[in-house]
């Protein structure tokens, strides 16, 4: 078994996965090198592997840097050890997202994802972030349970939001493989998540009193550039510790006031709510 490992400068990050995603169709690992690179990883045998002038291109500018890795036998033993459960404890409750090898906990909300189906599996600290967001603001009594997570990669925050009782919930993503990852996820945990194609770039998603947008600093420039209607509440996240004060007050001319903010080693998760 082979690793094959694209690095790609992170501003360009989305663009790139975007392009990756139609050669690599089963969905690829993301893993962050540093505060400018991103890693994003294919599994195959050789010979079923996209060719290298292929992924090259689908990078392009971006491109950091391309390696590969021969496996061992047991890798996919010791693959296993690399994706542990992720317990994240806010608003009185604990929810933790476990891969499927894993046996449910009593007490805790319990979510479980594949981290082979697609780009996501709760671990990441912007996920954890607005995960914990989500559920301090479902604390809150009164507010319209109706969910729309814009780029939902493997369906974490949808499925979560519906284990936690938010309801309905819709998603949607620009990759056809996150779509079909979230609708199998949903499936999986007996959730509702009706889930679509968008593409954030051209239009907004599906409006809901309460949106997550878990995705970069870019695509939510654009986002709230493109916004024609602001939802009461939007969790955003995807962004370095920096770069938050620029989205929260691009949101802010969209009619959007920063009312809570979680802080990570180096990410940002931001609630901001319609004034």
């Amino acid at each position: 078994m082979i690793r094959l490992a694209i690095r790609v400068s992170r501003d360009q990050a989305e663009l790139v996965l975007a392009e990756l995603a139609e050669l690599a169709p089963a969905g690829l690992e993301e893993r962050d090198v540093d505060a400018d690179t991103v890693e994003y990883a294919i599994y195959g045998a050789p010979g079923e592997l996209p060719p290298l002038p292929d992924l090259k291109a689908a990078a392009g500018g971006a491109l950091v840097d391309v390696s590969t890795t021969e496996l061992a036998d047991d890798w996919d033993v010791r693959w296993r050890t690399w994706h542990p459960a992720v317990v994240v404890e806010a608003g009185g409750r604990t929810l933790r997202v476990r891969p499927p090898w894993e046996e449910p906990q009593p007490g805790t909300i319990d979510v479980a994802i594949e981290p082979a189906q697609a780009f996501g599996t709760g671990a990441h600290e912007t996920t954890r972030l607005s995960l914990a967001l989500l559920m301090e603001l479902h604390a809150r009594k009164g507010s319209d349970p109706f969910l729309a997570d814009w780029g939902c990669g493997s369906g974490v925050l949808a499925i979560a939001a519906a284990k936690l009782g938010f309801a309905p919930v819709v998603a949607c993503d620009v990759e056809e493989a996150s779509v079909v990852a979230t609708r199998e996820g949903a499936r999986d945990n007996g959730v509702e998540v009706e889930v679509s194609r968008c593409d954030l770039r051209r239009a907004p998603g599906p409006w809901a009193p309460t949106v997550t947008a878990n995705l970069v600093r870019p695509l939510l420039l654009e986002v709230a550039r493109n916004l024609e209607r602001a939802p009461d509440r939007l969790i955003v996240s995807g962004l370095l510790r920096h770069e938050a004060d620029e989205v929260a007050a691009a949101f802010a001319a969209r009619g959007m006031t920063e009312t809570d903010r979680r802080e990570g080693s180096e990410w940002s998760a931001l609630l901001l709510e319609a004034r």
